[in-house]
């Protein structure tokens, strides 16, 4: 018998996939990699399911701390919003996913891994490339891709052995992990249209104003409202469900596939925007000019490269040394002003505040020059366009 491993997420396409190779003679080993996204009952369920659908062993891989300490912590140190604004939440995802299951493929002996994903989007190719440079030899079996299955033929094929359970289509479809929840379907499918309030699945709760203090070490979020967190999942946890009672993080995402066609996606995220919001702020006073010139343009390329499958090229980790790097001085307590729908920064207590200083204060004194300086500052610094204006006089504005 082959053994197989197959990416198990609990829905139908895997359920169908663990259902069919058990039926053609394979040795199934469900594996459902977890990186924070699961309930405890959702991975009992899985576990009880995977068992019913004929899978020799069920394992959950949680892998939910590695996720944020090689990924999340530089996507925060990096501001990533794709587009200036989704903070590529399932794309990661996937790809940790990917890796903890060619890892435990590899250690088992498996002669195939198996997943879900559909020919029409992106998570095919991230978990393809995955398993192609992590498993190398390792088969790559894809029933629903390769048979371009329909979720009736699928639901109608388990009904017929004996397995039995609500896969009705919904009009909405949804990723829910640790970095914010995605919604697919629905309204997204027409670009005139938004999505309605009934479409998230959290919602507003409190009126407001409340306010929010975050606090960063080296760029970590260490504190929440004054309390410290060694688990920096637990940290992200608590801004989740504080930002998400005003509703905090929703949009609308419009951006270019991996397979180069446009996509849609709505997405709540309180605890991301309000992490990055608050970090990107902190930066503004603890990092010169350059610095966030310079780490603004590798990050963008280390989202769109995370987003696109490609995390294992080794830029990314030379990328990632310089933005741990710029964080050595990001350190601070950030205010925010929660109201419903949205948030203002208020204000920044840090050690390392360049807007404190002994040289001026912007707009009210200078200490470290005088007026005759200030005077001859600004008369080299227009030599340049002096020079061009007198050589080009037709051109003034």
């Amino acid at each position: 018998m082959k053994k197989v491993v197959v990416a198990f997420s609990g829905g139908l396409d895997t359920s169908y996939t663990v259902m069919k190779l058990a039926q053609d003679g394979y040795e199934v080993y469900a594996a459902c990699a977890n990186t924070g996204g699961f309930s405890a009952e959702q991975l009992k369920t899985n576990e009880e399911n995977a068992y019913k659908l004929g899978a020799k062993q069920y394992v959950t891989l949680d892998v939910t701390q590695e996720y944020y300490e090689k990924s999340l912590k530089y996507m925060v140190y990096g501001n990533v919003l794709r587009n200036n604004c989704y903070p590529i939440s399932v794309s990661s995802e996937r790809i940790f996913q990917a890796i903890a299951i060619a890892r435990y493929a590899n250690e088992i002996g498996a002669d195939a891994i198996a997943h879900g994903s559909t020919g029409a989007g992106n998570d095919q190719i991230r978990f393809d490339m995955t398993f192609l440079v992590m498993a190398p030899g390792v088969e790559i079996i894809t029933l629903t891709r390769d048979g371009n299955l329909s979720r009736q033929e699928e639901i109608d094929y388990l009904n017929a052995h004996g397995f039995s359970a609500d896969f009705t289509k919904l009009k909405y479809s949804y990723n829910v992990g640790i970095w914010g929840t995605s919604i697919c379907g629905g309204e997204i499918l027409d670009s005139k249209q938004g999505l309605p309030e009934s479409a998230y699945l959290k919602h507003p709760t409190k009126e407001g104003p409340e306010t929010l203090k975050l606090g960063f070490e080296k760029g970590e979020l260490v504190s929440v409202n004054g309390t410290k967190y060694d688990d920096k999942i637990k940290a992200i946890q608590a801004v989740e469900e504080i930002g998400a009672a005003y509703g905090i993080g929703r949009d609308c995402h419009v951006g270019d596939t991996i397979i180069g066609i446009k996509g849609r996606v709505g997405f709540e995220a309180a605890a991301p925007m309000l992490i990055i919001g608050a970090h990107r702020f902190l930066e503004k006073f603890t990092l010169s000019k350059w610095q966030q010139y310079w780490k603004d343009q590798v990050a963008n390329w280390y989202g769109m490269f995370l987003h696109e499958s490609q995390y294992l090229e080794p830029v990314m980790a030379d990328i990632e040394a310089m933005l741990t790097s710029s964080q050595r001085n990001v350190t601070g307590v950030v205010e925010l002003e929660l109201h419903p729908l949205c948030f203002q920064t208020v204000g920044v207590d840090s050690p390392n505040d360049l807007v404190k200083n002994k040289l001026g204060e912007y707009g009210e004194t200078a200490k470290a020059w005088s007026s005759e300086d200030a005077k001859g500052f600004i008369k080299v610094s227009s030599t340049a366009l002096r020079a061009y204006y007198l050589a080009h006089p037709d051109e003034r504005r």
